[in-house]
């Protein structure tokens, strides 16, 4: 019997070629661990090609996850094992693995071409022997000599080496895989059933039998509040927010979108509802999906469009419409690196200001941020009731990050969603319907339904008068106007919970962020009071009114750090309506922020003027 020694966490990464399959084994290992009851994060980075030229570093496609016995944030700044199948998924990542920690690599697949073609000019596996724990495993002969007699062709018998990797890893963190076996007899039949369960099990068995490996690992399963869980990506959680919305309200849901990267697994996901009153419209393009899903919002429905950066600029024109009519309706974007085409599958926070400003004229929106991946569940819940509520198109800002990352999340009990009523107007006898007489709370004007008797009225891009809605070029009207769409935005500020300071009320420094950026943020922040610095967090939600009370609580500190994903949008926005000394800390690497770089920024913050 081997050793098994106890953990508290431990970060893998699987690379290989972005035809090795690694994006399904790290799910399929990710699937794994939340049943065996760890808190985990991972992180899928692979090439925007469909098919990146094989063996090359273009093509390196990796997949991370961190599992722990406790709360953790991130996907971890280093990596304990690196799987390679290659030599350029080697030299892509082996920068990213701890000293003396353990690289597995597919010894069958380290020869002298696939070394040219990662870049090597020498076998890199000798240098690797005394910096880590190198293991030099055969996966494709043992993969081969597993799936003897099968009636499958070479080519697919090769596919199948990442199965055995995952037995092998399954073993060797003690992992069950009945969860894998049961997703593998719902998906295949025959021998390529027959071959990926044998595959599996097979490198199961080798790391029980193998001398390479004297000691295996256990990391205990979380504390963690009871419930029912589930593994979920961010847009996974956007796709159930838009499900739990329309129930939530009792309104039918119009979902119009055009397909793009990463954006587009939300409409997969969504289109798969469609037995809870969900239309989907995959539109010709962009500025048809948007333009519709207007439409379905001035028929009463909750409407929703979802686009990455190059898509949400197209919709700007048809989004100054939804602010000039006043229609409900939430716009996601899933921001990527850009600009243009730029890199589809790298993550960025450099749509913000476009978010905010990106209309022609004076056209305001509320503008919400996901911060973790299920997190993107709840601010669409929050999207959908400041639009019908305040009658107002709303943005959504995601990331490629949050879009692919995975985390536990307790599913809620849907009563516990409550019910959020929707209000439509109602014609009054012997009075004129009037479409932009106001709500003198919210500055909300009426949701009339089109084709309701004595609820005529007209709506368009065209500048409305104040109550009638009638076309009218008064200059005084146009002011009015546009000082009521904005102070229709101020009062959201009012419903928005107090800022949440967490660590001392005042003092030194505040980190602030926004998005993606909070696991590694709040894990920078947790490691610097380790070390004795008084450092606190303000992650917001809310970008655009920002919370009421925002200034006032940033004025408490003498120091505020701010790391974006881009050249300091939000601290720009800061500076100029608070007037204080905010400093930026930018990446735009396509990747997201590591631990270390938040912590050395802090750090050198605080050692500013002494």
């Amino acid at each position: 019997m081997k050793q098994v020694h106890e953990l508290d966490h431990v970060a893998i990464r699987f690379a290989g070629d972005s035809g090795d399959g690694m994006q399904l084994t790290g799910t399929k290992f990710t699937d794994e661990t939340a049943l065996a009851g760890n808190d985990l994060s991972t992180f899928p980075d692979f090439p925007a090609e469909i098919r990146a030229p094989a063996g090359t570093m273009a093509g390196v496609s990796g997949f991370q996850i961190h599992f722990s016995s406790r709360d953790i944030h991130t996907p971890a700044d280093e990596v304990d094992l690196l799987v390679a199948f290659n030599p350029a998924a080697l030299r892509a990542n082996v920068d990213d693995v701890r000293s003396q920690a353990m690289i597995i690599v597919n010894s069958d697949s380290f020869n002298t071409r696939a070394q040219e073609r990662a870049g090597y000019d020498q076998d890199p596996l000798p240098g690797l022997r005394r910096r880590f724990q190198l293991v030099e495993i055969p996966l494709t002969t043992l993969n081969r000599e597993a799936l003897h007699g099968l009636a499958l062709t070479q080519r697919e018998i090769d596919r199948c080496k990442n199965f055995f990797a995952l037995g092998l890893l399954c073993w060797l963190y003690d992992r069950p895989m009945d969860a894998t076996e049961r997703w593998l007899c719902s998906k295949f039949s025959a021998d390529v059933l027959e071959a990926n369960v044998r595959t599996l099990r097979a490198g199961y068995a080798f790391g029980e039998t193998t001398e390479l490996f004297p000691t295996h690992y256990s990391v205990p399963a979380a504390a963690i509040e009871p419930g029912t869980y589930r593994n979920i990506t961010g847009n996974a959680a956007l796709a159930w927010g838009i499900v739990a919305a329309g129930a939530r309200t009792r309104r039918p849901v119009f979902f119009g979108a055009y397909p793009i990267t990463p954006a587009s697994e939300v409409l997969h996901e969504v289109a798969r509802y469609q037995n809870f009153g969900i239309k989907t419209f995959q539109a010709e393009d962009e500025i048809a999906a948007v333009s519709a899903t207007i439409g379905a919002a001035f028929a009463g429905h909750l409407a929703v469009t979802v686009s990455s950066g190059p898509g949400f600029i197209l919709k700007q024109e048809a989004l100054g419409l939804a602010v000039m009519v006043e229609l409900p309706m939430v716009v996601i974007n899933v921001q990527r690196a850009g600009p243009a085409t730029g890199s589809p599958t790298k993550t960025e926070q450099g749509d913000l200001l476009t978010a905010v400003f990106g209309r022609h004229s004076q056209s305001p929106i509320p503008v919400l941020a996901a911060s973790t991946p299920s997190d993107c569940f709840d601010v669409v819940l929050e999207a959908f009731r400041l639009a019908v509520k305040f009658m107002t198109p709303v943005a959504v800002l995601s990331e490629s990050y949050l879009a692919s990352s995975a985390e536990p999340w307790k599913i809620p009990d849907v009563e516990s969603l409550g019910h959020s009523e929707v209000v439509f107007a109602e014609a009054q006898d012997h009075e004129e319907f009037q479409p932009y007489r106001r709500n003198p709370e919210t500055l909300a004007r009426p949701w009339a339904i089109p084709g309701t008797a004595g609820l005529e009225h007209r709506i368009g891009g065209l500048t409305k008068q104040d109550i009638t809605g009638n076309v009218v070029y008064e200059p005084e009207n146009h002011q009015n106007m546009v000082n009521l769409r904005a102070e229709k935005l101020e009062r959201i500020a009012h419903e928005i919970p107090p800022v949440q300071v967490e660590g001392p009320e005042g003092g030194e420094l505040v980190v602030v962020g926004w998005g993606g950026t909070k696991g590694a943020i709040t894990a920078a922040v947790e490691e610097a009071r380790s070390a004795g610095h008084q450092v606190s967090r303000i992650h917001l939600r809310h970008l655009n009114p920002l919370p009421a009370d925002l200034g006032d609580v940033l004025q408490r500190f003498r120091k505020i750090l701010l790391p974006e994903l881009n050249e300091g949008q939000l601290a720009l926005l800061l500076r100029a309506k608070y007037l204080l000394p905010v400093q930026t800390f930018s990446k735009i690497s396509g990747q997201p922020f590591k631990i270390w770089e938040i912590r050395e920024c802090i750090e050198a913050t605080l050692k500013e003027d002494l």
